[in-house]
């Protein structure tokens, strides 16, 4: 027997906003984490790392680390002071910030004086069946970046491992090439989900060839609403990444374009096999309903055989089961017009025998016209 295709679910944080509030609100939501700051300041001999939970650690670190890349990194988005006070220090535009906690934007790449503000969402998968879907902001500045998410999830420990390592480029290439690499890290999540999905869908597809059933078309149901998300994800990403390559400004250096193209070229991946997975979910509900019809369709055939067989038996039995006397019981007078075979001896007997051999008659017919083939 085929294997249950696990069910896939997509968690996105809701968040309440104030319709008709001020531009460059910065309104944290009630739910929002407790921030915890991590931050890792680098160069091409050594990589320093610094904890804590204030805009302190980071100024230290960075007053510390005069000649180093540093890499902020922000768990957590319930502290408004904070991130008004990061505004303040690094002289961020409240629009930006206010796009930092509303945590609903889609994937996006801008321009500022001095400074680029990114956007992705974060499709995590952290367990059999469940995955995240929040919002990861960035800020690149000269030696700087700093990126914004909404949960204590460990998403990059790759790029963290390469820091460590020293391995490539990625100590010397500048804030660019970071946020490239997390970039194309979150694009990376995008093909854990694919695959999640593309083992689910082999899953159904045995259910659908050994035992349908009803709840595969609410599992397919349930796939193709996850790939919409991400497809509403990816598509977008790949406009940022485009405007990324585009871009003139120094922060983006061009010895960083073509691992932009690269990653270009991994979001078209999954654009491509999202609308693959998704028509596969759409065959697979046709085939259902096609094997449900088929299946009926079998079970009419039975009946419309069995039908027929019966009809002309019940007819004759009709016939006979009216009851009409040929002679009157009380006056023994013969009545023109009713049945002469009701005191036929052995009439019940002979009855029997004509609706057998129809019955027969019938059956030989239907199985030389093929009715019982592969029934």
């Amino acid at each position: 027997m085929a294997k249950k295709a696990k069910r896939l679910k997509v968690k996105t944080r809701k968040h309440e906003e104030v319709i008709g509030e001020m531009p460059g609100s910065v309104n944290v939501p009630k739910d929002a984490l407790k921030p915890q700051i991590e931050i890792y300041s680098y160069n091409q001999n050594e990589v320093k790392e610094a904890k804590g939970a204030g805009i302190d650690v980071v100024l230290n670190q960075i007053k510390a680390c005069n000649n180093h890349t540093h890499w902020i990194l922000i768990k957590g988005l319930g502290d408004q002071a904070l991130i008004e006070e990061i505004g303040t220090k690094m002289e961020i535009s409240r629009l930006v910030l206010e796009d930092i906690v509303h945590t609903r934007q889609r994937p996006k790449f801008e321009e500022y004086e001095g400074y680029v503000f990114l956007t992705s969402r974060v499709l995590h998968y952290h367990k059999e069946e469940d995955s995240d879907n929040y919002q990861l902001s960035m800020l690149v500045k000269e030696n700087l970046i700093i990126s914004f998410q909404e949960t204590y999830d460990e998403y990059f420990e790759g790029i963290k491992k390469r820091l460590h390592v020293g391995k490539g480029i990625i100590r010397t290439a500048g804030p660019g090439y970071m946020a490239y690499s997390i970039t194309d890290t979150v694009i990376d999540r995008y093909f854990e989900l694919l695959n999640k999905i593309g083992d689910s869908l082999d899953l159904l597809e045995d259910r659908l060839y050994e035992s349908p059933d009803k709840s595969i078309m609410y599992e397919a149901q349930h796939i193709k609403r996850s790939m919409i998300l991400l497809r509403r994800a990816a598509w977008p990403e790949r406009d940022k990444i485009n405007d990324m390559i585009r871009t003139e400004s120094p922060l983006i250096m061009a010895n960083n374009k073509p691992y932009l193209r690269d990653a270009y070229d991994h979001c078209i991946q999954v654009m491509d096999l999202t609308e693959s997975y998704k028509e596969i979910t759409s065959s697979i509900v046709d085939m259902y309903l096609s094997l449900i019809s088929n299946r009926m369709n079998e079970i009419m055939k039975v009946l419309t055989i069995i039908s027929s067989i019966f009809i002309p038996l019940t007819f004759i039995a009709g016939i006979y089961g009216m009851n009409f006397a040929r002679v009157d019981p009380v006056t023994n007078k013969v009545m023109p017009g009713n049945l002469p075979e009701l005191y036929q001896p052995h009439g019940y007997l002979y009855t029997l025998i004509v609706m057998l051999l129809i019955a027969v008659v019938q059956f030989v017919f239907f199985w030389r016209k093929g009715w019982f083939n592969k029934m």
